[in-house]
């Protein structure tokens, strides 16, 4: 882990020479806040990423087509049957726990709203405070939380999965010992609001690409100016 101190602009330094070994992200062709959407992208976008949690993407992708391809709208999944919506996800894992998590959240936006499912009133809540709102939702963490408010809103939260969470750490960006939560909140401390998303993206390539959780390839520039890790060493 890198023991040299971060700031703003080393954090600008590394997006930089992020995007120097990658390229520049582009945020209109992955994900980022559209005015245009429908207001039920916003919730279609939580409850894929809830199908998201801890499973691959083909997965991820395959739940979310049986899911919309069974139930006519969120109304009708939220009145589902448990048992029949947990089988309907199945290809997600935890299938139980994410049907569940699923009506929760689907019930909190319906009585938030007075019956609408639409998270479009998370738009003029401060970002603190439209996490706060996600969050207290049972099983919806901060990652998930963060997912919907950045890639669908714009609001500077950083998501952090567990590739943005290994490079952070091994970077020095955020403690080693640091819990989800606590890089979270150092993340979006540190980084400036309008690089949340682009290295979000670009950290996640470089966890793919060379920081691996196992024999990571350290034999690039990135990796020889901000990391000391055990595979560095």
């Amino acid at each position: 882990m890198s023991t040299q101190a971060w700031d703003e602009t080393r954090v600008r330094e590394l997006h930089d020479d992020l995007v120097a070994l990658y390229e520049p992200v582009d945020r209109v062709a992955e994900h980022g806040a559209d005015p245009t959407a429908e207001p039920g992208e916003g919730v279609r976008q939580l409850v894929t990423t809830i199908l998201s949690q801890n499973v691959a993407d083909a997965n991820t992708s395959r739940a979310t087509e049986a899911l919309f391809d069974r139930y006519d709208d969120f109304a009708a999944i939220e009145a589902a049957d448990h048992d029949e919506l947990a089988e309907t996800i199945r290809v997600a894992g935890l299938a139980d726990q994410k049907a569940a998590r699923i009506q929760r959240a689907l019930a909190a936006i319906r009585e938030e709203t007075g019956g609408a499912y639409s998270l479009a009133f998370l738009d003029a809540m401060a970002t603190a405070d439209a996490k706060e709102w996600l969050t207290a939702i049972k099983g919806v963490g901060p990652k998930t939380a963060s997912v919907v408010l950045n890639f669908h809103f714009g609001k500077p939260t950083m998501a952090v999965d567990t590739h943005v969470e290994r490079v952070s750490k091994r970077f020095g960006l955020v403690p080693a010992s640091a819990s989800n939560q606590a890089a979270h909140d150092a993340l979006d401390g540190l980084v400036p609001d309008e690089l949340i998303y682009p290295l979000h993206v670009l950290l996640i390539r470089h966890g793919r690409t060379h920081c691996s959780a196992r024999g990571a390839d350290c034999d690039n520039p990135v990796c020889e100016r901000y990391c000391d890790c055990a595979f560095c060493a």
